[in-house]
């Protein structure tokens, strides 16, 4: 097997002198979707924040396409190709849908690039074509979801990393939101899901981490943890 795209080793990390990871690793390699779940407040979305710059480690490594990025902050861990859609919307809310589809881009001058960019995220997202000149505070709460995701393809990067695409949202959204992350795959990018509703995530996942109180509980592939109902019943109350 080829080398990780992301490595995560033995990492701690947390706020105000208390960890909130201990002693975590995983891998993610390219070309994959990988998933992480596990209860709310056990340290999904800090995984993702130390990932992506927004929150130093206390110890431990981080290495992304084979090049050790511990301690590298947000943007440059951006320049590198690392997209993080964070939870929420956190849109322009005064812009339009297609102002805030080429934020995603700022940091393309290729204008080729960016066309195509968009030609794509239209095509996975055509809601958002419809509604290119729409302000984004008029959207629904559906639509404002699709826009934080658009937004984050533009980006285009190496590895795309989603925290709780679906939350909050009612069913038929979710399902929509599903759709996409379907889409995606099938794409070939390699995406990170945090994600709440595991039996969801199962389905689209090559390898799935369960994360209980900032350690790892359990690793493996969608197919074995639907296989595994004491894992669930454990961790997540299934």
């Amino acid at each position: 097997m080829s080398d990780p795209l992301l490595s995560v080793c033995q990492v701690f990390a947390g706020y105000t002198g208390r960890d909130v990871l201990r002693d975590l690793s995983l891998d993610v390699h390219k070309g994959a979707f990988v998933s992480v779940i596990g209860p709310n407040g056990h340290g999904k979305s800090t995984l993702l924040k130390c990932i992506s710059g927004l929150l130093r480690t206390g110890s431990g490594s981080i290495r992304f396409s084979g090049d050790d990025v511990t301690g590298l902050a947000a943007p440059a861990m951006a320049a590198l190709g690392l997209v993080h859609v964070p939870q929420g919307d956190m849109l322009f809310a005064d812009m339009t849908v297609q102002e805030n589809l080429m934020m995603g881009a700022y940091l393309t001058s290729d204008r080729a690039v960016v066309r195509r960019r968009l030609d794509e995220v239209h095509a996975i997202l055509p809601r958002l074509a419809d509604r290119r000149q729409q302000l984004a505070r008029t959207l629904s709460g559906g639509e404002r979801r699709m826009l934080a995701i658009g937004r984050g393809l533009m980006a285009g990067g190496r590895l795309t990393m989603f925290d709780e695409p679906s939350l909050g949202l009612a069913p038929v959204i979710i399902d929509q939101i599903y759709d996409v992350m379907t889409r995606l795959r099938e794409s070939g990018r390699t995406i990170v899901l945090v994600e709440e509703n595991a039996m969801r995530a199962a389905r689209q996942s090559d390898r799935m981490y369960l994360l209980d109180n900032g350690s790892m509980a359990w690793q493996g592939n969608g197919e074995e943890f639907l296989a595994r109902p004491e894992v669930i019943r454990s961790y997540l109350g299934g």
